[in-house]
């Protein structure tokens, strides 16, 4: 734009040009009354950078004259304007921008910055700028409009704010929050999740986090049931295991809660966890030890009744029934695989406390660094690898019986807290500081002579004299072969039934020669025989290989109490040779256990207890 040119000073040979100008020039003057009312600052500069026009709204704002703002017309002149007006903070950037980025460039351009009215306040300010380019491309004027957006900036800091202060409210939550798109990809995560997973916000919003963070059953589990609630757009939950920082998973329940707009479209899903690891190990291990009992129940039980009519056998269950009322504590003694656990449980049964639980531990089976864990239970961090509190045996039978079974391998620093128990009915966690009030009935059982093991010093006197108030001892069943005969009719068709067979008889050669037999394995030793028998016979005659058998006359009655040196002098002669035929072997097919038709840990209790070195049998 320019001012009107005094038509005095043009040259007589230009009349045409006068007449011209006279025709454009109320154009000219309404395109100026347009720039200079429309709710912007309008401005033109030349090609090099210097200042050509403002509007008046410009001058209105800003509070610059006409003079000042044009000055000498140069690009110097048109900087130092800029410099005045713009926020010190913006002045550096913005000049680059314009001249480093814009004008150098050719090229249309915007940004924001801050710039001073004439009153000294500053507001934003959108800038674009566009070049008016000749046939050749080259800029023949820069023309910028500045849009004010001091309400728009002020919204947004205000936002921001908002959205900072959100933050600050989520990120002080002391629970897990997840930010999720329509989709169910996560946007933001709050403090609290990024401590627990240790990842960085960015790593939080890759496509990668549910993989990396929760575990991988789970996110196989549950991937159609989330695709399938994300679609509906309805609140749902689930519970899934999330791996913490050091690598540990923990169970949280994740609640998922949309955000919808006007027209009930899913903006973003807030999902919210909440540690349920406690409650949710203490669910799992509940099922575990009820599943392993049952399997335990189904694995050592000899049969689910007992079977037998003799007379030694109706002692044992004489005192049974005598024993089961009161609340007195049983030692239930006898060789292996007479079925001390079996009368175990009937004194439970016949007890007031057999609405409740009977929990069984056997004291071999279990390392003696895990046996007071076992048994007493610990607290979170009590020893390397404990990452939660566990109750112990004894807490899980509050109110029941508990089984100790082999309580002769008991060692001896928990063979002390036994007795504390016994005494003063308290347990204490191992890492705990107070003690548990626990009301348990105590039944122990052992094969070993703890009268030998008082003696030696290697069980506790005091503690056996607690657990022996009212002593049963179970006879083997050479003690009482008369009930033979019941017994393996019972088996046979017990596994019969299992296997699909049918007898119609037992073989009479076969009922001889387990009479004949002495099974050292006892019942479960004929178990076992029998069993076998049943998978190989075809025929409805039942019988037994002699082979399997030694076909050894029948040993007199043992006393009642401990082993008589006779029974010991010929077990040990058994289990020698058995050592002798399997080169030393314990275990396996073709190792002494199996020869004997016992379990390795009986075979090896029974070698210690016998003092056998069974390393000279090894193979050489």
């Amino acid at each position: 734009m320019r001012d009107a040119t005094d038509r005095s000073t043009a040259p007589e040979g230009h009349a045409a040009l006068e007449e011209a100008w006279d025709e454009i020039s109320p154009s000219h003057e309404h395109l100026r009354t347009i720039l200079d009312t429309i709710p912007a600052l309008v401005w033109c500069f030349r090609p090099d950078g210097s200042v050509n026009y403002f509007n008046e709204r410009w001058h209105q704002y800003t509070g610059i004259s006409r003079e000042q703002a044009y000055g000498a017309g140069d690009v110097e002149s048109t900087a130092k304007v800029f410099k005045a007006i713009l926020h010190p903070d913006d002045a550096p950037r913005v000049l680059a921008t314009w001249q480093q980025e814009i004008l150098s460039a050719g090229k249309p351009g915007e940004f924001e910055v801050r710039m001073r009215r004439h009153d000294g306040e500053y507001r934003w300010f959108m800038v674009r700028l566009e070049p008016l380019l000749d046939d050749s491309g080259k800029v023949t004027q820069w023309y910028g409009i500045n849009t004010d957006i001091e309400d728009l900036k002020r919204a947004q800091a205000k936002l921001h704010d908002d959205e900072r202060e959100l933050r600050r409210i989520l990120d002080a939550i002391p629970q897990t929050i997840v930010v999720l798109g329509p989709d169910g990809r996560a946007v933001y995560a709050n403090r609290t999740m990024l401590a627990y997973t240790g990842l960085t916000l960015d790593e939080v919003t890759a496509s990668d986090f549910r993989a990396r963070v929760f575990h991988p059953e789970d996110v196989t589990r549950l991937a159609e049931e989330r695709r399938g609630a994300l679609s509906r757009g309805e609140p749902f939950e689930n519970e899934q295991r999330a791996r913490r920082k050091d690598g540990d998973y923990r169970w949280f329940l994740i609640r998922y809660n949309p955000l919808h707009d006007e027209a009930g479209r899913v903006l973003h899903w807030y999902a919210t966890g909440t540690d349920i690891d406690d409650r949710k190990r203490d669910e799992i291990r509940v099922k575990t030890e009820n599943l392993a009992l049952r399997e335990d129940i189904d694995s050592s039980s000899m049969f689910e009744e007992i079977v037998g009519s003799s007379s030694a056998l109706r002692r044992v269950l004489a005192d049974v029934a005598r024993v089961a009322a009161v609340e007195s504590t049983v030692l239930i003694t006898g060789e292996t695989g007479t079925g001390k656990e079996l009368i175990a449980r009937a004194i439970h049964k016949r007890s007031a406390r057999a609405n409740r639980a009977f929990i069984r531990l056997n004291c071999a089976a279990i390392p003696p660094s895990l046996i007071a864990s076992e048994l007493f239970g610990h607290e979170k961090g009590a020893f390397t690898g404990a990452t939660q509190r566990r109750i112990g045996r004894f807490e899980a039978a509050d109110g029941g019986t508990i089984l100790l079974d082999e309580i002769g391998e008991l060692p001896a620093e928990t063979q002390i807290a036994l007795l504390r128990v016994l005494q003063e009915g308290e347990v204490e966690r191992i890492g705990g500081s107070s003690s548990v009030r626990v009301d348990v009935r105590v039944l122990a059982a052992t094969n070993r002579d703890l009268k030998a093991a008082v003696a030696s010093g290697r069980f506790r006197e005091d503690l056996y004299y607690r657990l022996n108030v009212f002593p049963v001892r179970l006879p083997p069943l050479r003690e009482r072969l008369e009930d033979l005969p019941l017994l393996a009719e019972y088996l046979v068709q017990r596994y019969a039934v299992k296997m699909g067979k049918r007898f119609r008889s037992i073989d009479r050669r076969t009922l001889e020669l387990l009479r004949s037999y002495s099974w050292p394995g006892n019942i479960r030793e004929l178990q076992n025989v029998i069993e076998r028998a049943v998978i190989l016979s075809d025929g409805d005659v039942f019988s037994v290989d002699e082979s399997w058998l030694t076909g050894e006359p029948e040993r007199p009655t043992a006393p009642d109490g401990p082993l008589s040196g006779t029974i010991a002098d010929h077990e040990r002669e058994r289990i020698e040779d058995a050592l002798a035929q399997s080169g030393g072997r314990i275990a396996g097919p073709s190792g002494a256990a199996y020869k004997l038709g016992i379990p390795r840990q009986t075979l090896d209790s029974k070698i210690t207890s016998l003092g056998i070195d069974k390393f000279k049998f090894r193979s050489r």
